[in-house]
């Protein structure tokens, strides 16, 4: 317990009435919407940054625990202060602080409801798609914090997917951004690692978030089925069939029995199943996909489908189907909700057994449950909480539950969280390397553990003396450091590329990371580990989206083996011989991310070896796993500086129905800027808006070439370019050329490619919105050298071909002061070969620098990987 003069002391941090040590007070934060609690010192409230920092320095220097809190709607326990400690309480930081239209972009406090970011997004036609079951009072905040998921989350992804950046409070007290409103900084991404944390690494005090358009039309599907593994069956097949619905949610016979007289909407109490299925876009496709939908159902035994004739009777279903808690409220005074994920295929198969396990606990349960994700929400009623039988019963149902999932290859919690309730599931799921991993991010980011203590990581056992006693380091297995007489390694397995690393690092040897042959370094002095025989397709998974793939596999090899399949993966380079290794570890990231995501959004797992010897899994190949910290991302981009990409899991899409793109003729570069941003409004199936400096199209000459891709379903591609075209003519731009090839994505390709090896190529990133503003300033500065603008990620790529590095110095000064005024910046991706030691690739400094260099010194003690190949060397 904390003394009381220590309490006094915390009250002179804030204005009088923010905070509260009465026993009142403490009883109205000792639990969130789970089962387990804990009784907290003290609540206290901030309302601005500056006050977060006051308090997390007077933490700090008291050595108390802080515990984040927003509404309390998580599930896992994520928010209960279990060991004591103050909870710092959100609830006034909630402002929309800014909505910028041109950029589709906005700018939050932490405590800001779910709901009402999205009502204030759709009066602008935008819209932000994670959608929470507890959307109607859960917060930015703890969202971000959970990586919340929700039903749109099959075709939108995860809350991740829409955070690009944050401004966070470390636990010494420090203020430092991650991300921001630009895209793809040159720093380790800390903002997907703080995301889905579960408040452990950081405070967030704002949020930058990616908006969408709002699709114009959508239609919700109601479909019945005899059974829950009926309609398990029926919804695999619609993914195999390559339909991207934006939900498929389902709900079994009992908890429909139990929603439908609280909600009324509708439901047939005699159903085995429900499947809502629901479809957006332009009106002009909906009614082809539903019948093409329908069709597939009926074959798997669907029956009695009906389509929401209106806007009210789609929101009751919805209600319905956001509202079992509520429902089960009056059933049982408490429930327990698991939440486990499995791959698509094995949805079925994990329906039965839940539900085996379920009576042979003498448990009532029901499912409901998004099918479209295999994240399955078994939800338990509770009679008696105080039944200490009956809640032995539910937790060990609920853990065998999870260890069934994590054979199958799924993850223990999908959306909840670990928090408190599956700390002690994690082991089924991570090995010790894994969880020491975890426990190394931790350190890098609150050495001292004080924010949210006890959540994620396993008690330890009696016998152990640190957090993980049974990790057997590799360092015990290594072969004595005299045995290293190459100065060349092409490692074939991890763990051969774990050992080769680790006995380098007790060398002190230095070590490039290649993708080439090592023929190809001959001449060259130093250590390379090459990838090359880490390549290859290792896993081939059309049902359920994902193919794995060695990190030395060139892209083009992937793309081939896909094609053939009628798949592919949204992934592009500009350079043939690039590998997929080659790109995740640069971030390079292609326009048709606009339509897809960047790498980091594509990327689930990968398997990595780390220069201390050890080899870790990064996630699994599903779309919800929020088992832990999300390992995944900080490799994202790290230029090889933070280990050896061994092996990658990638999402995987059918190949679009249709593919085509409007390339207008323009005048002058501030008309093509004016355009584009006109363009970027109305893009919902676009994957490029690119400008270019002027060349041929067949017989036509322009100064300057504006391309507009879009792909997908051919009634949505045919909407959306007449919408285009209609736009453009209102601004009195000349028709079009519509044609397949070239797209947008593949002029970009080109303008990338024709960059010599003698010259300096440039990617300079700042806000969407302030491109034009940027470019008009600086359009003289370009005109001679090509470059291509990308609309939808705010990136300029532009390239010099002066052979004199002084003249490329004050070029490249030039863009980067205009690029960091603007909070961006201008960084090189390729330059000639004898520039290597004599030219800034970065100019910059991120705020997260020293994180960086903790993190590194965790997983990388001796220093020893990709050695000045990134901005911790600068």
């Amino acid at each position: 317990m904390l003394k009381e003069n220590v309490l006094h002391t915390l009250k002179k941090v804030l204005p009088p009435g923010q905070v509260f040590t009465d026993r009142a007070s403490l009883i109205a934060y000792e639990v969130d919407a789970g089962l387990d609690k804990g009784i907290p010192e003290g609540v206290v409230f901030p309302r601005t940054a500056e006050e977060v920092v006051h308090v997390m320095r007077w933490a700090a220097a008291h050595n108390i625990p802080l515990i984040a809190r927003g509404a309390g709607t998580g599930l896992s326990g994520g928010a209960v202060a279990e060991r004591g400690g103050i909870i710092i309480e959100f609830v006034h930081m909630q402002r929309l602080c800014e909505l910028d239209h041109l950029g589709r972009s906005a700018l939050v406090e932490p405590a800001l409801i779910n709901l009402r970011l999205d009502e204030r997004a759709q009066t602008m036609g935008l819209y932000f798609p994670p959608d929470p079951s507890s959307q109607r009072a859960s917060t930015m905040g703890g969202n971000v914090a959970e990586n919340s998921g929700g039903p749109h989350c099959f075709k939108y992804g995860v809350t991740t997917n829409y955070v690009t950046g944050m401004d966070v409070v470390l636990a010494d007290g420090e203020q430092i951004q991650v991300g921001g409103r630009a895209l793809d900084y040159p720093e380790y991404d800390f903002c997907g690692l703080i995301t889905g944390s579960e408040g452990m690494l950081a405070l967030m005090t704002s949020l930058s978030l990616r908006l969408l358009r709002r699709p114009p039309a959508v239609k919700t599907l109601l479909a019945i089925f005899d059974s829950v593994e009926q309609a398990g069956t029926a919804v695999s097949a619609v993914i195999t069939a390559g339909l991207v619905p934006a939900t498929m949610e389902m709900m079994d016979q009992r908890i429909v029995r139990i929603i439908e007289p609280f909600a009324h909407a509708n439901l047939p109490l005699d159903a085995g199943a429900v499947l809502i299925i629901e479809f957006d876009g332009y009106p002009e496709s909906l009614d082809r996909q539903l019948d093409e939908v329908i069709a597939i159902l009926e074959q798997h035994g669907g029956k009695d489908m009906r389509i929401a004739r209106d806007e009210e009777e789609r929101s009751k279903i919805w209600l319905a189907r956001k509202s079992a808690a509520g429902a089960i409220a009056r059933e049982a005074p408490a429930q327990y909700t698991v939440d486990i994920t499995v791959p698509r295929s094995h949805l079925a198969e994990m329906l039965a057994e839940a539900n085996r396990i379920g009576d042979a606990y003498d448990l009532r349960m029901g499912h409901v449950f998004h099918a479209g994700d295999g994240n399955l929400h078994p939800l338990i009623l509770v009679p008696e909480p105080d039944n200490a039988e009956l809640m032995g019963r539910i937790h060990a149902g609920g853990r065998e539950m999870a260890s069934v999932c994590v054979a199958m290859g799924g993850s223990i919690t999908g959306e909840h969280g670990v928090g408190i309730e599956k700390r002690d599931f994690m082991p089924l799921m991570h090995r010790p390397a894994e969880m020491l991993a975890m426990w190394d991010v931790k350190q890098a980011f609150d050495p001292r553990g004080l924010l949210n203590p006890g959540k994620i990581f396993p008690r330890p056992a009696h016998d152990e003396t640190g957090p993980y006693g049974s990790y057997v380091p590799l360092s015990q297995l290594v072969p004595e450091v005299a045995e290293l007489s190459e100065h060349a390694y092409t490692p074939a397995t991890a763990q051969e590329a774990a050992l080769q690393l680790q006995a380098l690092s007790q060398a002190g040897r230095p070590v490039t990371i290649t993708s080439v042959p090592l023929s190809s370094h001959h001449e060259q002095t130093g250590t390379f580990i090459s990838t090359t025989a880490l390549r290859g397709i290792k896993a081939y998974a059309p049902e359920d989206l994902y193919v794995t793939v060695g990190a030395g596999t060139p892209l083009a090899e992937i793309q081939s083996f896909l094609a053939e399949r009628g798949k592919y993966i949204p992934l592009v380079s500009p350079w043939p011989e690039a590998t997929i290794g080659d790109l995740v570890a640069s971030n390079l990231n292609a326009p048709l991310r606009m339509r897809y995501g960047a790498i980091r959004d594509n990327v689930l797992c990968a398997t990595v070896a780390l220069a201390d010897g050890r080899v870790i899994r990064t996630g699994r190949p599903i779309v919800k796993n929020v088992a832990g910290f999300d390992l995944t991302k900080a490799f994202v981009g790290s230029h090889g500086t933070l280990g050896l990409l061994t092996d990658i899991s990638l999402k995987m899409y059918a190949q679009p129905r249709s593919r085509q793109t409007l390339l207008f003729p323009v005048d002058d570069l501030s008309t093509g800027l004016r355009w584009g941003q006109e363009m970027l409004q109305l893009a919902l199936t676009a994957s490029a808006i690119v400008l270019i400096p002027g060349s041929a199209y067949g017989n036509m000459q322009s100064a300057y070439w504006l391309a507009y891709t879009a792909e997908g379903v051919q009634e949505d591609v045919e909407a959306e370019l007449a919408q285009v075209s209609q736009v453009l003519q209102r601004c009195q731009a000349p028709t079009p050329i519509t044609t397949d090839t070239p797209g947008g994505t593949e002029l970009w390709t080109s303008t990338l490619a024709s960059a010599g090896t003698d010259s300096l190529l440039v990617r300079i990133g700042i806000p969407v919105k302030d491109v034009p503003a940027y470019l008009e300033d600086l359009s003289s500065l370009l005109e001679n050298d090509p470059y291509v603008v990308d609309f939808g990620s705010g990136f300029i790529y532009a390239t010099h071909s002066s052979g004199d590095i002084q003249a490329a110095r004050q070029w490249l000064a030039r863009l980067r002061q205009p690029a960091l005024n603007h909070h961006g910046y201008a960084i090189v991706i390729a330059q000639p070969t004898d520039w290597q030691e004599q030219l800034d690739r970065w100019g910059y400094q991120p705020s997260s620098l020293a994180v960086m260099q903790r993190l590194k010194k965790q997983w990388d003690p001796q220093a020893i990987l990709n050695s000045r190949s990134f901005i911790l060397d600068a």
